[in-house]
């Protein structure tokens, strides 16, 4: 009889445990990975990779590295804006001391992260930040000018701190955007470029303005300069071209 109770004992404390391990959350989790694995109307959802496009110039940034250059780079550092520029004015960068380094669709969050990799690395002699229209657009969210400026004096502040100069360009003028429609983007615009002027002004950078050049009377990009309301074409590099360079002159 003892034997039997002790039989009836251990059998019920093997249960136990057993159905302890196979409720234990490691266990549950397991188990209901392995179902959403099965499942066909579950699917998991992978974070997005390289948030920022960290990836994007790298290797160039390595390339660069390597090379011995007859004078420090200049960095054009932004978003489509930037980033279109050769396609449109190629001879602008050929032979100079240019280096493009926009990314188009960015923001000023996801500038601000790569800005030390592709811009304070390569060593330039100066910076040309053209950024804030994606910001007001939402790209990557909502986001008061407020946020915007924040990011773009913190870019700016990096850069003098590694004895970079800086000169921050006005964003440029857009009545509405063709990918998001109703966003009322002209105010926001002429509000983010007076506060980057006073920026510029009372920290000793050049504001180089291209709006003033580029708006109609309704704070849009002029017909004849751009090809969406938002980006330039060769008409509207044409324009901003020599406003650049008399800006980089100034600071020589």
């Amino acid at each position: 009889m003892k034997h039997f109770i002790l039989l009836i004992i251990t059998i019920t404390v093997f249960f136990m445990i057993s159905c302890h391990a196979t409720t234990s959350p490691k266990n549950v989790q397991e188990a209901v990975v392995k179902k959403d694995k099965k499942s066909e109307d579950v699917k998991l959802e992978e974070p997005p990779m390289d948030w920022p496009n960290l990836k994007k110039y790298q290797a160039e940034n390595e390339k660069l590295a390597s090379m011995k250059l007859k004078e420090p780079p200049i960095v054009l550092f932004g978003n489509s804006i930037t980033e279109g520029w050769p396609d449109f004015s190629a001879d602008f960068f050929t032979d100079s001391p240019y280096i493009n380094r926009g990314i188009s669709g960015q923001t000023t969050p996801q500038m601000l992260i790569r800005f030390r990799q592709d811009v304070v690395h390569l060593r330039p002699a100066a910076v040309v930040i053209l950024a804030g229209i994606n910001d007001i657009a939402g790209n990557t969210g909502p986001s008061t000018i407020e946020m915007t400026f924040d990011n773009i004096s913190s870019m700016a502040e990096i850069a003098v701190a590694n004895g970079i100069r800086v000169l921050l360009c006005s964003v440029l003028p857009a009545y509405d955007f063709p990918w998001k429609a109703g966003m009322q983007p002209a105010p926001k615009v002429v509000a983010l470029n007076a506060m980057i002027k006073k920026y510029a002004e009372q920290n000793d950078h050049t504001y180089v303005d291209y709006f003033s050049a580029m708006a109609d009377k309704e704070n849009a990009l002029k017909e004849d300069l751009g090809y969406d309301g938002v980006h330039p074409n060769a008409k509207g590099y044409s324009v901003m071209e020599p406003i650049l360079e008399r800006a980089l002159a100034k600071q020589k």
